[in-house]
């Protein structure tokens, strides 16, 4: 499969899953939180495309509910984590001395635990909740940009262009938002989509655990884990929220891996 199918696969589906997020909750007519217990764990059927969990609440509603919560933590964290991490990274790329000794043991600090790990015991120090698993997240997400920003800065830092800006006087800010920070954005780019897929992933780990979004309000590892206790008699409640994590974060892979592709091609160029 080709670069450009990849990223067109990729970003069909993150498209797809956006407008779900987007529109969803209005144009569904079954509100995500009605119960009706006569009919709970009835299986998929024309008026329930995706059945109905165990209090009798449409599953369909729930996931396209469930989507925004995954989106807004994802952008969320991915925007907080690039712009913290790049100019992290920039400064201490460009700096040297011993801003980037503080900013590479941070680095490395963090590093060395396993980021799951560390944002469970950071949300369970913290409290469950929507805010704590945006911040914890957040916490472990910056490491990343900063890392690789700092590599690319390194190496633009003795470019000619960078050097004769430098030789006619542009100070430290200029040189960051005019070179150095540009230079290194496609890459930031790429990882921002990955990053994307990280911090779907994580939500829905910290929520099938109980420490991320709390009910009554859905969210796909929330839904995971409220169909554990059905997987034989009425295994759409796991079955259906599964394949859209897998989906989504799958397809955040592709675009990144199709922007990465297609940028690598157009530096050869």
């Amino acid at each position: 499969m080709t670069a450009s199918w990849v990223l067109r696969i990729g970003s069909a589906v993150v498209a797809g899953a956006a407008l779900l997020a987007a529109v969803g909750p209005w144009v569904i007519p079954l509100d995500p939180a009605a119960q009706n217990l006569a009919l709970r764990l009835a299986p998929p059927s024309w008026a329930h495309p995706f059945g109905l969990d165990e209090l009798g609440r449409d599953i369909f509603s729930r996931m396209a509910s469930g989507a925004r919560v995954s989106f807004v933590v994802g952008l969320t964290v991915v925007s907080i984590s690039a712009t913290v991490g790049t100019l992290l990274g920039a400064l201490g790329g460009y700096a040297g001395g011993l801003l980037d000794d503080a900013i590479s043991r941070a680095i490395d600090m963090l590093m060395a635990f396993p980021g799951l790990l560390l944002a469970i015991a950071l949300v369970a120090v913290l409290g469950p909740g929507l805010f704590n698993v945006l911040l914890a997240l957040t916490l472990i997400g910056w490491v990343g940009y900063a890392r690789l920003v700092r590599g690319v800065v390194l190496r633009a830092r003795a470019f000619e262009y960078v050097q004769a800006s430098r030789a006619l006087g542009a100070g430290t800010w200029h040189l960051l938002r005019r070179h150095l920070i540009p230079t290194a954005m496609p890459a930031v780019v790429v990882q921002a989509a990955l990053g994307m897929a990280g911090a779907i992933i994580g939500e829905a780990s910290l929520s099938f655990l109980g420490l991320g979004v709390q009910p009554p309000t859905p969210s796909w590892g929330t839904m995971l884990n409220g169909g554990r206790a059905h997987l034989l008699d009425a295994p759409h409640l796991t079955l259906f929220p599964g394949l859209a994590i897998v989906a989504l974060v799958l397809g955040f892979n592709f675009v990144g891996d199709g922007l990465r592709d297609r940028l690598d091609r157009d530096s050869r160029r």
